[in-house]
């Protein structure tokens, strides 16, 4: 059965080298649900196409010509325009710290570019839901080890904010600090999914964070997740 039109997720593909965009697109094009609407070969063309064609995710090489991946995350998701739309960044993990300058900026999450298709393909897929690719516990070490290090952040998440949280939200930001899914978090605490949804995205809206990438850099800044912590 095909997808209907308005569940297809529209993806924008921006990597300076012309025949990884085109692997991406091939591998893209083979689904039913996934769709690429634009490509970008630099980061200017990136933001671009982002504000033209409003894609649901969009594919983020950090390193391109004329404006970097990082910069053109943060001039992405400062957009009010472009609010739903979602950063997914294609990387090499040597670029750790430049990482989660994205997620700080923005960035749904990260994969390496080495990821098999069929993880890519559910990792645009859980972006587009509105999860973040935070959960794997190394992924977890690796921002908890740069949040230790100053880092100049283009749009710091309003720590203060922490303190309008009921005891129960702050509980379950802790809890999507550490990887959690909903269900997860709803097994934890005996609740049910959707309750667990609705503190997120009260939590979110508090805060300021535009997604839960951004509550999980929220818990490592204000110590609700510690580093090595299960």
């Amino acid at each position: 059965m095909s997808t209907a039109p308005d569940e297809v997720i529209r993806v924008l593909l921006a990597d300076d080298q012309a025949l990884i965009r085109a692997g991406f697109a091939a591998l893209i094009g083979s689904t039913t649900d996934l769709r690429v609407v634009a490509e970008a070969g630099n980061g200017r063309e990136a933001v671009t196409a982002a504000r033209e064609h409003r894609p649901d995710v969009v594919l983020m090489d950090l390193r391109m010509p004329e404006l970097d991946g990082l910069q053109a995350t943060r001039e992405i998701t400062s957009d009010p325009d472009l609010d739903g739309v979602r950063i997914l960044v294609l990387t090499t993990f040597e670029a750790d710290d430049q990482v989660l300058a994205a997620l700080r900026a923005g960035a749904a999450g990260f994969m390496g570019k080495d990821v098999g298709p069929t993880r890519l393909l559910d990792g645009i897929r859980t972006v587009a839901g509105g999860d973040a690719l935070l959960s794997p516990r190394a992924t977890r070490g690796l921002i908890a080890r740069y949040l230790a290090t100053p880092m100049t952040a283009a749009r710091d998440l309003d720590d203060s904010a922490l303190q309008s949280l009921t005891d129960r939200e702050r509980e379950v930001v802790a809890l999507v600090g550490r990887g959690m899914s909903n269900e997860q978090i709803a097994a934890d605490l005996v609740l049910s999914p959707l309750t667990v949804k609705t503190h997120v995205n009260r939590a979110m809206a508090k805060v300021g964070a535009r997604d839960r990438a951004q509550l999980v850099v929220l818990a490592y800044q204000t110590g609700l997740v510690r580093a090595g912590q299960d």
